[in-house]
């Protein structure tokens, strides 16, 4: 039976208040220190994966006994990222959506990598976002709807080379078959003037980032 929503907890910045969001019914995946995160707050998560190198050994006995499932690798013969692996598993539970946390923070290399492994999501047709204290991300190749969640800004930046036919309803700043080009910054900063916005592109990929101060 296909997951409604998987949460994702990875090993990057993590605040306890993402813990409210939380529903019964998510489907809740700890990625290597992520997953001592949750249980140290009293989570179960359903699986815990990754190589745990970031957490001291005798956590892992608790990862292990604190969690429905534990799955761990060598940190060395590994082709991805604690992230990913997550996310592999989060998309064979089939779920509408995958919200991630803790895969943002002070390494750039691994941010971007997650917010590039977006497209995975997308290539399914499952809707993926991920959010931190400051941002929320998500990711179009079509039509979404842009609900208001307390950020001050909403920026457009391409993920593909050249993104056109960006037509935006609802902002400050309207655009209508507008096109945006790799490193143009043409669409930051853009403000919500009701409750939600559409975005709507005809090719490329969009990321589109709600963000505060």
């Amino acid at each position: 039976m296909p997951t409604k929503r998987v949460v994702i907890f990875a090993g990057g910045d993590l605040s306890a208040e993402y813990l409210s969001l939380l529903d019964e019914e998510d489907f809740v995946i700890g990625a290597d220190r992520g997953a001592l995160f949750l249980i140290t707050h009293g989570v179960e998560p359903d699986i815990s994966v990754g190589d745990f190198d970031s957490v001291p050994p005798e956590a892992l006995h608790q990862i292990e006994a604190g969690s429905k499932k534990t799955i761990t690798c060598d940190p060395v013969d590994k082709d991805l990222t604690d992230s990913e692996m997550a996310l592999d598993l989060a998309l064979g539970t089939q779920p509408e959506s995958i919200l991630l946390f803790g895969v943002t923070g002070t390494r750039i290399d691994h941010t971007l990598a997650s917010i590039q492994m977006m497209t995975r999501a997308l290539q399914r047709q499952v809707h993926c976002s991920v959010m931190d204290t400051h941002n929320y991300i998500t990711l179009t190749g079509s039509q979404t709807e842009i609900h208001d969640l307390g950020y001050t800004y909403v920026s457009l930046l391409p993920l593909t080379p050249e993104v056109t036919g960006i037509t935006l309803e609802g902002f400050q700043y309207p655009l209508t078959g507008a096109t945006l080009k790799l490193g143009q910054s043409l669409g930051v900063s853009n403000i919500l003037t009701a409750e939600r916005g559409t975005v709507s592109i005809e090719s490329g990929l969009l990321l589109i980032i709600q963000s505060k101060d």
